[in-house]
């Protein structure tokens, strides 16, 4: 997926995670008190779009172009919210203690996310500095500058 697909995927996460917190804020805020969840829904609230946004610096960090480590993170984080943020979820409004099992995978994929993160922004900054180099030093030979590199 180019970094524009991870826009919208991050977009349409942050625009989920802010309707999800305001209803957990309000809707079902006397349910999660009941619970003594609030908090654990919070958190996946967060978790949820702290990784939105990281989504989309690797959208815009990766701008039209596709790497495999910014496809390894995008995806990392979208499988992260999923499982660490839709466990966290469902366990708070439900009570069903099992499903925090589910909660370290979520969070495991977002660790690789952000691996693969960092990974994907050195080799975006060592393109970038590549091509700003002139064409004979890319081609690494000591070959005669192009009439435009001349200095006159």
């Amino acid at each position: 997926m180019t970094g524009w697909g991870w826009v919208r995927i991050a977009a349409v996460l942050g625009f989920l995670g802010v309707g999800v917190g305001a209803f957990g804020a309000h809707g079902l805020k006397d349910r999660l008190d009941a619970l003594g969840t609030a908090a654990t829904y919070q958190t996946g609230v967060q978790y949820h779009m702290y990784h939105a946004l990281a989504l989309l610096a690797l959208g815009v960090m990766a701008g039209p172009s596709r790497t495999t480590a910014g496809s390894v993170a995008g995806w990392a984080f979208l499988v992260g919210v999923i499982l660490f943020s839709g466990s966290l979820y469902v366990l708070s409004l439900t009570g069903i203690k099992w499903l925090g099992a589910i909660t370290p995978f979520g969070g495991v994929a977002m660790l690789i996310g952000w691996a693969a993160l960092a990974v994907a922004a050195g080799s975006a900054a060592a393109g970038r500095a590549d091509a700003a180099r002139p064409a004979h030093a890319r081609a690494g030979t000591a070959a005669e500058p192009v009439a435009s590199e001349r200095v006159q």
